[in-house]
């Protein structure tokens, strides 16, 4: 069959274009795959005392306010659940829209964790202008309040970008819910690429930290529509709780400490009281009842280096849920504020 060298040509053309598409795809993957990748280094040689400077807020704040160390850390929670971890739970809410932070479901989240992180951009400003994210300075923090608090001082990737987009309306969906069973908890979980181990680990944040009164009401008065209290509760923290919230007519500020024996400690005691039925939160106290997580809620109360590992291990992938990296995100000048 004769083949001619037109056609020999094109087919030659043709062939020299496929190659070179293939290699610009396989260019742009490998890029992209490059910029998705966080380092403990980022900032080694931008804005190398990072970590110090706010190390230094956090330690000044913890004096001040010690609800900073839990608010901080459930503040780096709710931000990385929601869309990724890229600072969208910090910006403000305007006239004309509501952000993030304004969900019925971020109600509670402490203002001096908002200060805490709002002071330490200050201070990274100051040193490094335009150069270090929110959003990683939140992750930083976050994990200077564990350690400093008595937890695991683990190492932080660092890299993000600010997100440009912060919305009430996508929260709603992405947390988990008060009144969520183990099966609801590990598939909310798990759309987050988390697993049945990082979700217990997770949980033991609740070593420090306050919750109100409604976080916990329906445990009181009302579990799962019965008109009775959860049989799962310790009947004296019952008697306890209903004292400081009353069915109707309560104080909406009185706060109530997830762990009544070491409040402000960041230690494994947290699993100790599930096994002793003193868990605050319906989530809590549903990890022992459930026996998917009841062994590693045991294994934890027993072994507190062994959740300590855990915990920084699920940190890590938490704060790398989503994250953005180069052109898709900013480097905001304020936390609160898109850049202009």
């Amino acid at each position: 069959m004769f083949v001619s060298p037109f056609s020999m040509n094109l087919w030659a053309a043709l062939m020299g274009v496929r190659i070179l598409m293939y290699l610009i795809i396989v260019w742009v993957i490998c890029i992209r795959i490059t910029d998705a990748q966080l380092s403990e280094n980022f900032y080694s040689k931008t804005c190398p005392y990072v970590e110090a400077l706010v190390l230094g807020v956090a330690k000044q704040k913890l004096a001040e306010a010690p609800k900073s160390a839990p608010g901080t850390i459930r503040l780096l929670f709710h931000d990385c659940f929601v869309d990724g971890c890229d600072a969208s739970v910090l910006i403000s809410s305007t006239p004309k829209h509501q952000a993030e932070r304004d969900a019925y479901d971020n109600k509670n989240l402490a203002t001096d964790a908002f200060d805490a992180i709002n002071q330490a951009k200050a201070a990274v400003e100051a040193k490094c202008p335009g150069v270090v994210s929110c959003a990683d300075i939140l992750a930083i923090a976050a994990r200077d309040f564990v350690a400093l608090t008595g937890g695991p001082n683990y190492p932080v990737k660092k890299g993000r970008r600010d997100g440009r987009v912060s919305n009430a309306s996508r929260v709603k969906g992405n947390l988990p819910e008060a009144y969520f069973n183990v099966d609801l908890l590990l598939n909310n979980f798990a759309s987050k690429g988390l697993n049945r181990s990082d979700m217990v680990a997770l949980s033991g944040a609740h070593t420090i930290g306050f919750s109100h009164c409604d976080g916990f009401l329906d445990r009181l008065y009302n579990y799962h529509r019965t008109n009775m209290a959860d049989p799962a509760m310790d009947p004296r923290l019952l008697k306890a709780l209903k004292m400081s919230c009353p069915k109707t007519g309560g104080n909406a500020d009185i706060i109530t400490p997830f762990d009544v024996n070491t409040p402000f400690a960041f230690d494994n005691v947290y699993y100790t009281n599930l096994e002793l039925k003193m868990g605050l939160l319906g989530t809590d106290q549903t990890l022992f009842s459930d026996p998917r997580t009841k062994y590693l809620v045991q294994y934890f109360a027993n072994y507190k280096t062994q959740f300590f590992q855990a915990f920084a291990a699920a940190m890590d992938k938490m704060s790398s849920i989503g994250v953005k990296t180069g052109n898709q995100g900013e480097i905001r000048k304020i936390c609160t504020q898109f850049n202009v």
